[in-house]
C-alpha cells in the first residue's frame, strides 16, 4: 500500500522487481563454491580438460545486476587451456579447433567423431564431459545440456536458481589487440562472444547517469516478463535498446537529466523503444551484427503494448501532477499488473 506515486515505485521495485541483497549475496557465494569446485576437476579426473582459471567469467544479467525476480539462473564461464591448439574462422558462430602437430594432450579425448571432421575439437564432447563432472557434486541434483547447446544446466536442490555453466576459450590478442571468447555454438564447433564489453558498456552508462539506469533496466524487464502480455522474446536486445537511449543521451550532454523517479524514465525510454522497435539495433560487441532479429509480428505487437502503455503513463504523470495519487496509481497497476501496490 502506498500513498503516493513515489512510495509506490519505492515499494514495488524493492518487493516487487529487484533481487533482495541477501538472496543476492547468497547466490554469489555458492556460485563461488561451484566455480572452486569445478577448478579441482582436472586434478582429480586426469582425463579432464586442464582450466584456465584466470580467464573464467561471470556474465549475464545477474552479474550486470539487470536481473529481476525471480532469481532463476547464474550465468558461468569456465575457461579452458587451449593448450596449444589453433581456432580457425568460417565465420564469427562457426569456429572450428584444430591441435598443434604430434599433440598429445588431454584435448585429444574430446575431437569430433564426425566425419572429416575428427581433428577438430568437438564442443558437444566437452559439454558431455562437463555433465558428467557436474553430476558427481552431491549438492545439486541434476546437470543437462541447455536445449540451445550452448550450455550445461546445473539444477540446485538447496536454492531456487540454476547454474547456467558455458565451457570457453579465450583467444590470443589480434591484430586488433582484441580477444574474444569461443563458447559452443550449438553445433558442435565453436561461436565468438565476448560479454566483458557488454558490463563495460552497461557500467559506464550507469555510472555517467548517477547509477538511475539500472533500476529503469529492471522496470522494463518486468514489464517485458507480465504473463499474458506481448512482450519481446530476447530480454538482452530490450537491455541493449535502452542502454542505447540512455547513451544517446549521455552523447547529448543531457545525463543530468535523467531522473531517480522511474516513471518518469519510463515515459521516456517506451518513447524511444516505440520509434526504433523496427530499426536495426547493433550488437555492442560488434559481433553479431544486426541482433533485432525479431519477427516482424513480435515487433508490432510490443510496439501496440508500449503505445497503450506509454499514453496510461502520460495519463498517469498528469494525475501525478495534479495531486490524484489514486488515479495515478491505478493507472499504473494496469501497466504493471496486480504485483504494483494499491493506493492505501
Amino acid at each position: 500500500m502506498a500513498k503516493n506515486v513515489v512510495e509506490a515505485f519505492n515499494e514495488f521495485l524493492k518487493d516487487k522487481v529487484n533481487i533482495d541483497k541477501s538472496k543476492s549475496d547468497t547466490a554469489k557465494a555458492s556460485r563461488d563454491w561451484l566455480i572452486n569446485k569445478i577448478n579441482n576437476f582436472p586434478q582429480n579426473d586426469l582425463s579432464f580438460p586442464l582450466l584456465y582459471e584466470a580467464s573464467h567469467l561471470n556474465y549475464g544479467s545477474f552479474e550486470r545486476k539487470t536481473k529481476t525476480r525471480p532469481l532463476d539462473d547464474i550465468d558461468i564461464m569456465i575457461c579452458l587451456n587451449a593448450d596449444g591448439w589453433s581456432y580457425f574462422e568460417n565465420s564469427v558462430d562457426d569456429i572450428t579447433l584444430r591441435p598443434p602437430s604430434n599433440y598429445s594432450g588431454r584435448l585429444n579425448a574430446f575431437k569430433s567423431t564426425v566425419q572429416w571432421q575428427e581433428n577438430n575439437l568437438s564442443s558437444t564432447r566437452i559439454l558431455n564431459r562437463f555433465i558428467k563432472n557436474l553430476n558427481t557434486i552431491s549438492q545439486y541434483s541434476k546437470a543437462e545440456i541447455k536445449k540451445n547447446g550452448v550450455a550445461t544446466v546445473l539444477k540446485l536442490t538447496s536454492y531456487d536458481w540454476n547454474f547456467d555453466i558455458v565451457p570457453c576459450f579465450r583467444t590470443a590478442v589480434d591484430y586488433y589487440d582484441k580477444s574474444y571468447y569461443l563458447i559452443p555454438n550449438g553445433n558442435g564447433n565453436w561461436k565468438k562472444t565476448d560479454p566483458r564489453v557488454d558490463r563495460a558498456r552497461l557500467q559506464s552508462i550507469n555510472q555517467a547517469c548517477n547509477g538511475k539506469v539500472l533500476n529503469v533496466i529492471r522496470l522494463f524487464k518486468f514489464w517485458n516478463q507480465i504473463p499474458y502480455k506481448s512482450k519481446l522474446s530476447s530480454s538482452y536486445l530490450l537491455e541493449t535498446m535502452i542502454s542505447n537511449y540512455y547513451q544517446e543521451i549521455i552523447n547529448q550532454g543531457l545525463q543530468n537529466d535523467v531522473t531517480v523517479y522511474p516513471d518518469i524514465e519510463f515515459v521516456k525510454v517506451a518513447n524511444y523503444i516505440i520509434q526504433n522497435i523496427y530499426n536495426i539495433v547493433s550488437d555492442p560487441k560488434n559481433i553479431d551484427g544486426n541482433i533485432n532479429i525479431i519477427s516482424y509480428s513480435e515487433q508490432l505487437a510490443v510496439k501496440i503494448r508500449l503505445e497503450r502503455d506509454l499514453e496510461k503513463s502520460r495519463n498517469a504523470r498528469i494525475l501525478e501532477s495534479n495531486e490524484k495519487q489514486e488515479e495515478s496509481i491505478k493507472l499504473w497497476r494496469e501497466i504493471f499488473g496486480e504485483q504494483f501496490p494499491n493506493y492505501g
